[in-house]
């Protein structure tokens, strides 16, 4: 089954690749390919989920655990189901809420290639898995948030997003580093088996990467310029993808946070925080994005508490609710902004009204989100808060989950008013659209799955989640818990719904409070402290690094030419002095040779050729002259003889 677990990343992945690669020429094919893509996709999740599969792709393979590795676990086909079941129902909202209009070719492209990103994300089992899988995330996420670049605002905000996340991202080059160097392994499972410093080191990597993509403190405020984006884009990022994405990481890497102890704490104060300020900032918000933007870091904040605390049941049932309540809250948002052209609370009084199928679904929705039972997350944050131990966190945990009643009862206070001596608006009133039923059906499937996530809150069902999670033993809330917990949901949300309604002026206040601002958590992220750092910088850079790199360069220079002028009077006039030596030598040898030898050589030659002219004279061929010659040189030995007796 590895083959489906391949099939499940490439697919999104080569048909966003082929739908940005054909451009605008794609765009009246672009939707149904994708809804097709998506929905092929959620088949192959349920298979993945039943087969739990294996691959692996060779990389490094100098090291353990180079290797581009996805595995299907527990947690895994969780997120798996998950992201796949999303992507399916925010892709056919696309297609009904984008422009006519709109680059759906590059949208969807961007889109397909974004979810399977998140995919290989939720599987990956080695770090250059999920480093490969968590920078194209980033960077699609910055190309959706930016779709609309030519509006002003609109490719600032990307930017925004992708430059803070990515800051937070290097923390995973860390921890990979730390790895390497504790465990000789890059396997995710071994980074538990760091010890001392290159265990801390690791653990503060992996926080800061989770921390940032996640929009936790002090991170958070790229969220809201990430609201710029298309409403569709809102719904994906926030529900299960790119801002779960942290969460997930941190409950995957558990065992690495509890190995040092140190990092659960960080971990389980900075969720707990980021639910309560968060929460804060999106009780003040007068724009329904901005609202649910900071709702859904707060949320998220649950994720990181139990990541933590080690509530791994929990902190996923958590991601699993809040992915099905955002993605109806935002799909309703971006529909009452397409019909009705605003996002502006004071703007949708009465929209649950005006569109009763979305707005019911939407309703259900803000109720899940304030924790009234029988709804999701009013089971899955009592499920995080039992695993805590601890005063001061569990206090601080229960105004937070306080506050997400505030926050829900102000979208319903406003979204189920009606509007002062009138009756329900028509929807043909000028100036309106109505919401095309495609969206409709989202948000209520959505919806359901918002109110069904709660029979979580079943012993039976609890137990049977932490069995798949293997996290069995881990403590869950009593009844006693669950009824205060609802309770309290209950009185917040009533009070606030009354409070909106009676006295207006006290959100319009809040509004301009510096919580509507976002506490002023923008200016952590200010360009302004890198600036001043990128200067002094600059600065080091010109009068020391320079300076430096210049001193060498002239030394150097002088050092070359110091080296020229040795070669060019000393090697240089040797090697000619010995060229001529040698020169002259072989000339002295040549006229020897030519002369001497030579002469020598043709001289002998001569005489013996000469002396064979002679010896052939005598060689006549008559007989007379042959006794003649014998004659005479046999008188000649005998004068020799007598000469020399």
């Amino acid at each position: 089954m590895s083959v489906a677990l391949a099939a499940l990343v490439l697919l999104p992945a080569l048909a966003g690749a082929g739908l940005l690669t054909v451009g605008r020429r794609a765009d009246r094919a672009a939707g149904p390919v994708a809804v097709t893509i998506t929905g092929v996709g959620v088949a192959l999740a349920a298979l993945v989920v039943v087969s739990r599969p294996r691959l692996s792709v060779p990389f490094l393979g100098i090291v353990e655990g180079g290797d581009l590795r996805l595995v299907v676990d527990g947690l895994s086909a969780v997120l798996v189901l998950l992201v796949a079941g999303i992507a399916l129902l925010v892709t056919v909202f696309a297609v009904a809420d984008l422009p006519a209009d709109a680059a759906r070719g590059r949208f969807f492209g961007y889109l397909l290639l974004f979810v399977a990103a998140m995919l290989a994300t939720v599987t990956a089992a080695t770090l250059p898995a999920l480093l490969l899988a968590w920078e194209v995330m980033g960077a699609t996420s910055f190309a959706l948030i930016g779709f609309r670049w030519e509006e002003s605002g609109k490719l600032a905000a990307g930017t925004r997003a992708f430059v803070t996340t990515r800051a937070g991202d290097l923390g995973l080059y860390v921890a990979a580093g730390a790895a390497l160097a504790a465990t000789g392994s890059l396997v995710l499972a071994d980074l538990s088996a760091a010890d001392g410093g290159w265990a801390d080191l690791a653990a503060a990597g992996v926080l800061v990467a989770a921390l940032g993509k996640s929009a936790q403190l002090p991170f958070s405020a790229w969220l809201s310029a990430a609201m710029q984006g298309p409403s569709p884009v809102s719904a994906l990022l926030h529900s299960a993808t790119m801002v779960a994405a942290g969460g997930y990481l941190l409950i995957r890497m558990q065992p690495l946070l509890a190995s040092t102890g140190w990092a659960s704490t960080a971990a389980a104060w900075a969720g707990v925080l980021t639910a309560l300020v968060l929460g804060a900032v999106a009780v003040a918000q007068s724009d329904l994005k901005q609202l649910l933007a900071a709702s859904t870091a707060a949320q998220i904040g649950f994720v990181v508490l139990a990541a933590g605390v080690g509530a791994t049941a929990g902190g996923t049932a958590q991601l699993v609710a809040h992915a099905a309540v955002k993605a109806g809250l935002f799909v309703a948002a971006g529909a009452w902004l397409t019909a009705l052209g605003t996002k502006d609370l004071a703007g949708l009084r009465g929209a649950a009204r005006r569109y009763p199928g979305i707005g019911a679904a939407a309703t259900v929705a803000a109720l899940a989100l304030a924790g009234v039972p029988p709804l999701s997350l009013w089971a899955t944050k009592d499920e995080v808060l039992a695993g805590v131990d601890g005063t001061a966190l569990t206090v601080v945990g229960l105004a937070a989950a306080a506050v997400s009643a505030v926050y829900a009862g102000r979208i319903l206070a406003v979204v189920l008013a009606r509007p002062a001596g009138e009756e329900p608006l028509d929807q043909e009133e000028p100036g309106t659209r109505r919401v095309p039923a495609l969206t409709t059906v989202v948000a209520g499937v959505l919806a359901v799955f918002a109110a069904g996530l709660g029979v979580l809150a079943l012993p039976a069902v609890a137990e049977g989640l932490k069995a798949a999670l293997d996290a069995e033993g881990e403590p869950a809330p009593g009844l006693g818990e669950l009824a205060v917990s609802g309770a309290l949901a209950l009185v917040v949300l009533g009070l606030t719904v009354a409070v909106v309604r009676a006295r207006p002026a006290v959100m319009e206040q809040l509004s301009r409070s510096p919580l509507g601002s976002w506490a002023g958590l923008g200016r952590l992220l200010s360009p302004r402290p890198a600036m001043a750092v990128a200067r002094a910088l600059a600065t080091v850079d010109d009068k020391l690094i320079d300076r430096a790199v210049v001193g060498v360069a002239v030394g150097a220079r002088r050092l070359a030419g110091l080296a020229s002028r040795a070669d060019d009077d000393v090697l240089d006039r040797a090697v000619s002095g010995v060229a001529s030596a040698i020169r002259r030598a072989a000339a002295g040898s040549a006229r020897i040779d030519a002369g001497v030898v030579d002469g020598a050589v043709r001289a002998t030659a001569r005489a013996f050729r000469r002396a064979g002219s002679a010896a052939r004279r005598p060689q006549t061929g008559l007989l007379h002259q042959y006794y003649a010659q014998a004659v005479i040189g046999l008188g000649v030995l005998l004068v020799l003889l007598l000469v020399v007796r």
